[in-house]
């Protein structure tokens, strides 16, 4: 069995310093946190920025600079840059990030309820990102809410519009997208072609548990204050603290944790 690939979401969009004081904001809070991860055993780092006046999510290219280059400058983590639309819906604030070429990319295949708003990704918009991610040459992580998004991200590759092998993200026991349970978690992974890679990201009291499935049946595991800003009930975590968990997890069980260079090997990059 591979290595684990421990991805780590550190910031987000929703949790603020009043929800948890170890949400990293500004950049140089989210370089700081993510020179701390990269020591903790984390090889993917998902970046969002926040506006540092209110904490709002926000899809400011200079934000996004100022934290990828910093990023680049003191670790050699895998920087993936989040084109997610709660800071900016539009195709031209979601796109333009992505001229600071990195690695990786999340990408959404489909729309979904979130719970309090829905999260639009129109047919247009996806195959848009997917082209630019190609020619730019990073690779697409899909981010899966359903099952049928898989069938959208395995459309993209069937004309052509993103390479094999695919590496997916299913983001499971979030309200309005898919229960984060074995027996959907198994059904997702069987829905996938057997060269991808896959990760699973648990929301909430969903991430550990989800990630030690992943451990077990050879996927890997996102951690971090944006899906779950809780260590155990009622105690406030640290992206380090659920990097450092999940490490432990999977060396318990015999499966080692990907250096960074093994994750890139791993992935392809």
């Amino acid at each position: 069995m591979e290595k684990l690939i421990i991805t780590v979401a550190p910031t987000g969009s929703l949790p603020k310093k009043k929800n948890n004081p170890a949400v990293p904001i500004t950049p140089r809070e989210i370089i700081e946190e993510g020179v701390r991860c990269e020591a903790a055993g984390a090889a993917i780092f998902h970046l969002h920025v926040r506006n540092p006046v209110d904490e709002s999510p926000s899809p400011d290219y200079e934000l996004f600079a100022k934290a990828y280059q910093g990023l680049r400058e003191r670790t050699n983590l895998i920087v993936q840059i989040s084109t997610g639309g709660r800071a900016g819906m539009d195709y031209e604030q979601r796109a333009k990030r992505l001229q600071l070429r990195p690695e990786m990319a999340s990408l959404t295949t489909g729309s979904v309820n979130f719970p309090d708003s829905v999260y639009e990704n129109s047919p247009a918009l996806i195959e848009s990102l997917a082209k630019d991610m190609q020619k730019l040459g990073i690779k697409p992580e899909m981010e899966i809410f359903d099952t049928s998004m898989i069938s959208n991200a395995l459309d993209l590759q069937r004309h052509g519009l993103v390479d094999a092998p695919l590496h997916f993200d299913f983001v499971m026991g979030l309200k309005g997208a898919i229960p984060a349970t074995v027996e959907n978690l198994v059904h997702l992974r069987q829905k996938i072609p057997g060269d991808a890679t896959w990760s699973v990201a648990g929301i909430g009291p969903a991430q550990l548990a989800m990630n030690l499935h992943a451990v077990l049946m050879g996927g890997h595991a996102r951690v971090g204050l944006e899906d779950n800003i809780y260590f155990c009930k009622g105690e406030l975590a640290t992206n380090v603290q659920l990097i450092e968990r999940i490490a432990l997890l999977s060396e318990t069980c015999g499966r080692g944790v990907a250096s960074i260079a093994e994750a890139r090997q791993i992935l392809r990059l």
